[in-house]
């Protein structure tokens, strides 16, 4: 958060240094190599580009630049005091950031208006220091450095003209085109830019604050001031060491919860630092965001942070880039930014977008070169935020922030109270006409005219004419919610009674900042209402617990998310992975009682605290209902109490015991202070005892850097860094002088990072699809979400892909990794490679032995080629960062992942080629240890491809494989099959006679279920034995077998012309083959035995009575499970149902048990009882013997069953009918009524021996009770199983 930092030791004062950089007369012109070296390098990116002055022979030199354009060195060239301990002044990153780009020279034709930034220092620890510079321009006086410059420019005019005078054809061309006007005009300021006799030569100075915290406004009034002094043509009253020495170590920090007014060289000013129990400190406009970006644009740049995106910033100011970065990691709150971030990269430092973790960097842009010529190492998880052209670039499925729209109402309503239009103002960005300007927003906000801004009266009209708003209405309207009464809040700040103390646009900052980042904390507030129910607590001691901190899951993420609402949920599973909320988590876990509570914690907490009062009936946190903020008022009243009552005033800017003479300067130029006035403060700090009232200093000192700032002796900082160095192992690059061996160091810190992520990854993932084993072995959570699922495998696309980016040199598209893999088809296409590894792939010794064993498909060939082509083929897929993903989901589907980038990587020329020598997949061991952690995912089965890729055409192989035993080659009837999955079935398919084996294509069927196979009874012998069905996905390569083993034909075996068979899916290849090889394939199924030729039901296995009931109890049990689990990862009822050990083969034996069996050679089937009950029942109900009402009900529903199945006009034999009926009773809830009504019929009595199960009224009884635990799920047949009846 913004307000990081402070010391050890650090005295509460408000700035440490005063810090003037600029041009050194000593040393002369340096160019600032580095600098210079990136922009040669953008430039000769750019050299194809026709219009651009650029030599080929200046290569290095960066000639094509004039010199005043060029980067020169700039120094630190004084600083005030030397050192201080608690905070060790660091001259390169300082020198880096006063002046990203270096040294800038300017004519009298230039405008020269002084430009403020701020920027920020990262320490090692995380810890952070501010600082805020004012660059003006001051005219160079040194005769050394203007002839220097004249040179320069002779040698670049006469280089220029070598290079350019002999193309004269292309001068004609330019020459008639209006186009080129703007060439030649530049050509001419490239010629006639400096001339020592005529022009002045400005060059660029800077005076900056470092400070413990960020107070930017008051920072900024103070070196306009300084600066104010200089340029004004009366003497400022003291001289400039006086305000200097009096802001360095007469003005204090204000406590937390105090303002103070210290006196500027003209003016007071004004700051104040909010209590512990508001928001943290934060300085910055957040009006300026919202009108360079639109509400939305922030909204969505607002969730790429908060998922950890890579995020870039581009602009040509410095402070907007500062400005953004800082806002935007402050509406974070209560989280943290926990990865790299630069809010203003220099220039030099360029090479860190190489950086594969997540980022948030600011880059500066020179305003001409626009997105198109920036080359970026990896884009494919990339934000990137054109800020000056109000335009952002997002991620591919980005998730939408929850309750993104009534949220964008809410911001929209404050803005518009403020006078900004919710889109942005468009004027703020340069490409903007000025036209705009005048429109909207003047008339807002221009108080000269009489409108006052916060008027309901023309910010409503202007709101009804203002197209987001209007877009919103259109979208809240369908959601139900009116919008025709938009509030827009009327300025209530009670001016009568208080004075603000400062002026009233500052005011309005303060406000408008308050009231947006409340709204923006009241978000997770009732988001995470409930968290902490859901944190898990360590059982171990905290020292143990730190040491396996990477071992240990931290929050119950399954129960939270399921309890929340499904819209959420795409963006929520994702934002419980990210670091900044496990670090929010440790954080809590770390500290138990309030005293060593993390500040920005207590005040989460609280706020927490007070929703859950409100919401005692706690089912309101499940619903989406949204709530709006209402803590705005009394955050602003709190700002308004310190600003009216000023609690401290600094000592006033006095005299110094400076000598006769010093303190005098000239007109326009910032002079060389006196550095023995300002190198040390007063002997003792005598003015905090002084002016401070007594509460201020008792506990205040102890606590002030611990409140707003981290103190980074910290202990509790300290172990959550160590023990979370997961990707986060630098956390800004060393501003130092980059010399290879640095960019090396770091580049090498990298590799290890993404190795560790990796290990984690794959772990993490692992560990939730194992699920129910992996938690009795005390590891990760119980089950896993299909969310949760594609979180996790989004995330593994997102590693993979900053993976191939690192270090990458030549790229194609957004996606590095699937650019390496065009690149590698290319190859691949050119040359046909020699050894096994032919173009078309290979095939699998273990599949050539399994097709001796018994009649199969002919093996899928795995080929990563043919898998890059079946998705180049979706015509669905429009981006090369989607293409990746599909890529990596099929993959992963197929378990080929590890092995198909192993292949890939194994072309070293083509990694060569693209890779820079440090890059992670040029660094063998890691390499190895990579694929090693990959190929784990081959233990579990993921369905990522098939689950995502709903609607895509699929060619699916089928194979019928009849008995060989008896005559399968006199069928003379015509078959047909019909194939269904969880997500549709083809219809049925007319298979051409004798044609065993075909492929079709039809859209995804989802994971397959049931396969319907039957004939038309046609022709002389139509009676047909089939022993299975195989049918193979041809892209995911998943292979389903569906057992018959039985007769279709009238007059064999049940008379059954179609079956409904129930599929399994076989094990990948390897596993399946061990098995295979080993015994015959028939007996891999052994409840199939049954289904084999004519064995008749009383030469079956016979099993006893209590395997009977514990086969039911299984069979059920299997159903409620699957009830139980959330509804994205059911698998298939059908299966449990009519699969084996399913419901209807349990309920099949408890109704063979005991069945008497007739004379020989007659098989008798269970239907056959069943319609002489349904017989006896019909015959009941005529002769009107009433037993009872509700068993009359039951009865007849059973008689309209029975009836319903008989007179469908499929041929389905009588098993078929059995399991219909079976079927239908547990949809219906039937099953155990008519259990109960068949135990008390007659027609038992008559079929069935005295032994059976069926008799036995304790037997029934409980399986009556099992049966009615059914009751309460909500069961949907498959509409393969209830074809054809209508009940």
């Amino acid at each position: 958060m913004s307000g990081g930092g402070g010391g050890s030791a650090a005295p509460g004062r408000f700035a440490d240094y005063f810090v003037i950089c600029g041009l050194d007369t000593e040393t002369g012109l340096e160019p600032d190599e580095l600098s210079a070296l990136c922009q040669y390098i953008q430039a000769s990116k750019i050299r194809g580009g026709a219009g651009r002055f650029i030599s080929s022979a200046a290569e290095g030199e960066n000639f094509e630049q004039t010199p005043l354009r060029r980067t020169f060195k700039s120094k630190v060239l004084a600083r005030y005091p030397e050192n201080v301990e608690w905070n060790p002044f660091d001259q390169d990153a300082v020198g880096m950031l006063c002046m990203p780009k270096g040294l800038a020279f300017k004519t009298q034709a230039d405008s020269r208006e002084p430009q403020f930034h701020s920027f920020i220092i990262t320490r090692e620890d995380g810890s952070r220091t501010f600082g805020f510079s004012l660059t003006f321009y001051e005219e160079v006086t040194s005769k050394q450095i203007c002839s220097a410059m004249q040179t320069l420019y002779h040698m670049h005019n006469a280089e220029y003209d070598i290079l350019h005078t002999p193309s004269t054809n292309d001068k004609d061309i330019c020459g008639s085109t209006d186009d080129c006007n703007g060439s030649s005009v530049s050509k001419l300021q490239r010629f006639n830019s400096y001339d020592i006799s005529r022009d002045t030569l400005y060059v660029s100075k800077c005076i900056c604050l470092i400070t413990p915290m960020s107070f930017m406004k008051a920072c900024k009034k103070v070196l306009e001031q300084l600066h104010q002094a200089v340029t004004s043509p009366q003497p400022p009253p003291l001289p400039l060491e006086s305000y200097i020495y009096n802001i360095l170590y007469e003005v204090p920090l204000p406590p937390a919860g105090r303002s103070l007014k210290l006196s500027g060289v003209y003016g007071p000013i004004v700051c104040q630092r909010p209590s512990t129990s508001e928001l943290p400190l934060f300085d910055f406009p957040v009006k300026e965001v919202f009108e360079l970006l639109g509400v939305e644009n922030v909204v969505q740049l607002f969730t790429c942070a908060l998922l950890e995106f890579q995020i870039l910033l581009y602009s040509q100011h410095y402070q907007r880039l500062m400005t953004v970065a800082e806002t935007i990691t402050a509406l974070m709150f209560p989280f943290q930014w926990q990865h790299v971030y630069v809010p203003i990269l220099p220039a030099s430092l360029l090479h860190f977008l190489d950086a594969p973790v997540p980022y948030l960097m600011g880059l500066h842009s020179n305003g001409l070169d626009d997105r198109s010529k920036l080359e970026l190492p990896q884009e494919a998880n990339l934000c990137f935020v054109d800020i000056d052209n109000h335009f952002i670039e997002l991620p591919e499925d980005l998730p939408q922030f929850p309750n993104k729209l009534e949220f964008i109402q809410e911001i929209s309503e404050i803005l518009m109270a403020f006078g900004i239009p919710p889109e942005g103002n468009l004027h703020c960005s340069e490409s903007a006409s000025k036209m705009k300007n005048l429109r909207a927003c003047d008339i807002v906000s221009d108080k000269r005219n009489g409108n006052i801004a916060g008027s309901p009266l023309n910010s409503y009209e202007l709101l009804k004419k203002n197209e987001t708003i209007a877009r919103l209405q259109a979208l809240v309207k369908r959601t139900g919610v009116s919008l025709e009464k938009l509030e827009v809040r009327e300025e209530t700040s009670s001016k009568k009674d208080l004075k603000i103390q400062c002026d009233e646009e500052e005011f309005k900052v303060y406000q408008l900042n308050i009231q947006i980042r409340e709204i923006f904390a009241n978000r997770f507030t009732q988001m995470f209402a409930d968290y902490e129910v859901f944190v898990i607590q360590p059982s171990q001691d905290k020292e143990s617990w730190f040491t396996n901190r990477e071992q240990m899951q931290n929050f119950d993420k399954a129960s939270f998310l399921s309890d929340q609402p499904e819209p959420y949920l795409p963006f929520l599973s994702r934002f419980l992975e990210t670091q900044m909320f496990a670090s929010f988590i440790d954080n809590k876990i770390m500290c138990h009682d309030e005293d060593d509570k993390d500040p920005i914690l207590r005040v989460f907490d609280s706020r927490v605290d007070k929703i859950r009062l409100l919401n005692v009936r706690t089912p309101t946190l499940r619903t989406s209902m949204y709530q709006k903020c209402s803590t705005i008022d009394e955050a602003e009243k709190a700002i308004e109490l310190r600003l009216s009552k000023i609690d401290h005033t600094a000592v006033h800017p006095h005299l110094l015991d400076m000598k006769i003479g010093q303190g005098k300067y000239e007109l326009g130029f910032f002079p060389r202070l006196q550095s023995d006035v300002l190198s040390t403060g007063p002997a003792s700090n005598k003015w905090t005892k002084r002016n401070a009232p007594a509460q201020w200093r008792r506990k205040d000192r102890q606590k002030q850097h611990t409140e707003h700032l981290r103190l980074d002796n910290d202990q509790r900082e300290k172990y959550i860094q160590e023990a979370r160095n997961l990707g986060s192992t630098i956390r800004q690059p060393k501003l130092s002088n980059l010399s290879p061996s640095v960019i090396a160091q770091t580049n090498w810190k990298f590799v290890e990072g993404l190795l560790k992520e990796c290990r984690n990854k794959t772990k993490r993932m692992l560990v939730e699809k194992m699920g129910r084993e992996a938690v009795e072995l005390g590891h990760g959570e119980v089950n896993i979400t299909g969310v949760e699922e594609n979180t996790l495998i989004a995330s593994l696309c997102d590693l993979l892909e900053r993976i191939w980016s690192h270090g990458l040199q030549v790229k194609q598209g957004k996606s590095a990794l699937w650019s390496h893999l065009l690149h590698y088809q290319e190859n691949r296409q050119r040359k046909p490679t020699s050894g096994s590894f032919s173009t078309s792939g290979i095939l699998l010794d273990s599949e050539r032995r399994k097709s001796d064993a018994s009649p199969a498909m002919s093996p899928l060939r795995i080929s990563l080629i043919q898998d890059m082509r079946h998705i180049q083929n979706i015509g669905e897929i429009k981006t090369d960062v989607g293409k990746a993903r599909a890529w990596v989901r099929l993959s992963m589907e197929k378990k080929l992942l590890s092995r198909h980038l192993k292949q890939l990587l194994s072309d070293h020329e083509l990694a060569k080629k693209l890779y820079k020598r440090y890059a992670f997949l040029r660094c063998d061991d890691e390499k190895e240890q990579f694929l090693y952690h990959l190929l784990s995912f081959n233990a579990v089965d993921y369905f990522c491809f098939t689950n995502v890729f709903t609607t895509i055409l699929i060619p699916y192989h089928i194979l019928i494989v009849p008995s060989k035993k008896l005559g399968g080659s006199m069928f003379t009837a015509n078959p047909w099959i019909c194939i269904s999955g969880e997500l549709g079935e083809t219809g049925v398919l007319q298979i051409p006679r004798n044609i065993l084996e075909m492929t079709f294509e039809c859209q995804n069927l989802g994971k397959l279920t049931t396969v319907q196979i039957g004939h038309d009874n046609s022709g002389l012998y139509a009676k047909w034995l089939v022993e299975y069905v195989m049918v193979r996905n041809e892209i995911t390569g998943h292979t389903y077998k569906f057992p018959c083993g039985r007769w279709l034909g009238k007059g064999m075996d049940d008379g059954s012309l179609e079956r409904i068979l129930v599929g399994e899916l076989l094990t990948s290849h390897t596993e399946a083959d061990e098995r295979q090889c080993r015994t015959p394939p028939l007996q891999q199924s052994p409840s199939m035995i049954r289904r084999l030729v004519t064995i008749s039901p009383n030469n079956r296995p016979k099993l006893n009575t209590g395997q009977i009931q514990e086969a039911i109890g299984e069979a059920v049990n299997g159903i409620v499970k699957h009830f139980h689990k959330p509804e994205k990862e059911r698998g298939s009822l059908t299966l449990l149902l009519c699969g084996e050990g399913g419901l209807v083969s349990a309920l099949e034996q408890v109704f063979q048990h005991g069945f008497k069996s007739p004379r020989l050679f007659k098989n008798v089937f269970i239907w056959d009882f069943l319609e002489k009950a349904q017989n006896y029942y019909e015959t009941l109900d005529q002769n009107d013997m009433v037993p009872e009402e509700n068993w009359q009900t039951r009865a007849r529903n059973f008689c309209r069953f029975i009836t319903a199945i008989n007179n469908t006009p499929r041929n389905i034999g009588k098993d078929g009918k059995f399991q219909m009926l079976v079927c239908l009773g547990a949809r219906d809830h039937l099953l155990h009524h008519w259990i109960a009504l068949l135990a008390d019929c007659p027609i038992t009595a008559q079929m069935y021996e005295d032994t059976a199960l069926i008799k036995d009224h304790t037997l029934v009884n409980s399986l009556i009770r099992v049966l009615q635990t059914l009751q309460e799920f909500n069961i949907t047949l498959e509409a393969s199983l209830v074809k054809g009846i209508d009940i």
